[in-house]
């Protein structure tokens, strides 16, 4: 038997969670293991594993909250950025579609970076995975 999804328990009440926006089709709280005190996760009620899952009806109220709670974790906790991110499958603690917004700070210790950097071996190659990626965007 496969173990009960953490957020699904969350969206349904049956977890404890210091929620702070509960709405038709999206839930946020409080990580319970922040980088940062204001570190807020936003889920959507529906299971779904990655961004790529969620029904595209859906997406437009997700990202629109997700850039009401920037301002709102910001705001709330006097921090003039933040990091705002989502794990698809690699790096995903919990397979529920889950979106971070973390307050930051210059110099709050955070060391969060893209790295180590792979640069394209010429123009050549960069174009042609240009040219795939566009491909597989037009087939859908």
């Amino acid at each position: 038997m496969s173990k009960p999804c953490a957020f699904c328990a969350v969206v349904a009440g049956d977890a404890p969670a210091d929620v702070v926006h509960s709405g038709p089709t999206t839930v946020a709280f409080l990580d319970t293991k922040p980088v940062f005190p204001g570190h807020v996760l936003l889920v959507p009620r529906t299971h779904v594993t990655t961004l790529a899952d969620l029904p595209p009806a859906e997406l437009p109220a997700f990202f629109t909250l997700a850039q009401r709670l920037e301002r709102a974790v910001e705001g709330a906790m006097d921090a003039p950025g933040s990091l705002v991110l989502i794990n698809n499958v690699i790096s995903q603690s919990v397979p529920h579609l889950h979106l971070h917004v973390i307050p930051r700070r210059p110099k709050d210790g955070l060391r969060f970076f893209l790295g180590p950097r792979h640069p394209y071996a010429s123009p050549d190659e960069s174009a042609a995975v240009a040219r795939s990626i566009a491909a597989a965007l037009e087939a859908g």
